[in-house]
């Protein structure tokens, strides 16, 4: 048995690093003195230790190594550790190397071309329409599985753009989101929902461009909404007369998005 002292000289380890690891459950002395609680270490320890030092060089961070030294126990377990190690290793390294990618080819100014006076804004009536629909709480990237499945149902029934109804006033991480497509006549099908949905009186802008940029269009609405007192209600909609097809992204200068802001609905008291 080593006191802690003479095991830091033999690992390599400082002693408060060991103090550390005993309170962290990666490296628990064999034996602790009841009446002065002194840490006592064996070669088993040692082992242990050499392992955690060759970890640390090899960039796992304190919770994996807790882990390899809970489950790992044989040298066949570690080597299927270090491999699942490298390929997240290599999956960090090439969203690195997309981030760099993304750095290089964007820009930011203080300045924008697009101004609150470059959306007029009206009071438009829209009137009730029938769609199909697929509502569900989830990130607003989740569309991206929904609405192949919304169009792929509707087939040749859709008579309009689809868009998008968010029912939560403010933008949240799991977001309650209604994905809608005009349609011709109902639809039965256990994957979607058919529906009425009522008319609105809302504030109406037009936004040209790329959704990065479609926050302004929303500060220009709101601006207008809080300037005449009007309470905005939900849902909001996003109407995308020209948007990203199915496959290809397209030009995303080439945007044109709706934005449907209801101030008063048919039925909501």
């Amino acid at each position: 048995m080593y006191k802690i002292s003479q095991f830091s000289k033999i690992s390599g380890l400082t002693v408060k690093t060991l103090r550390y690891y005993d309170e962290s459950n990666i490296l628990k002395p064999s034996f602790r003195n009841e009446e002065n609680q002194y840490r006592y270490y064996n070669d088993s320890d040692l082992i242990k230790a050499m392992l955690i030092k060759k970890l640390r060089t090899l960039g796992f961070s304190i919770m994996e190594i807790r882990e390899v030294i809970e489950t790992v126990e044989n040298e066949n377990d570690l080597v299927y550790i270090l491999q699942e190690k490298k390929k997240l290793i290599e999956r960090n390294i090439s969203k690195e190397k997309e981030l760099i990618e993304k750095i290089s080819s964007n820009t930011f100014s203080f300045e924008t071309t697009h101004k609150i006076n470059d959306y007029p804004i009206e009071k438009k009536e829209i009137q009730k329409i029938l769609v199909a629909s697929i509502r569900f709480t989830g990130k607003y990237s989740d569309l991206d599985k929904y609405v192949p499945i919304l169009y792929k149902t509707v087939k040749n029934n859709k008579d309009g753009k689809h868009f998008n109804c968010y029912f939560d006033e403010e933008c949240v991480e799991n977001a309650d989101i209604e994905l809608c497509i005009p349609i011709k006549e109902y639809i039965v099908d256990a994957k979607i929902e058919c529906k009425i949905l009522p008319k609105i009186k809302a504030l109406h802008t037009i936004h040209y461009g790329g959704y990065d940029t479609l926050y302004l269009a929303y500060r220009a609405v709101f601006n207008y909404a809080n300037t005449h007192h009007i309470e905005i209600l939900t849902p909001i909609r996003e109407m995308y007369i020209k948007s990203p097809g199915m496959i290809f992204q397209g030009n995303p200068d080439n945007y044109i998005t709706e934005i449907l802001l209801p101030y008063e609905i048919e039925g909501k008291e």
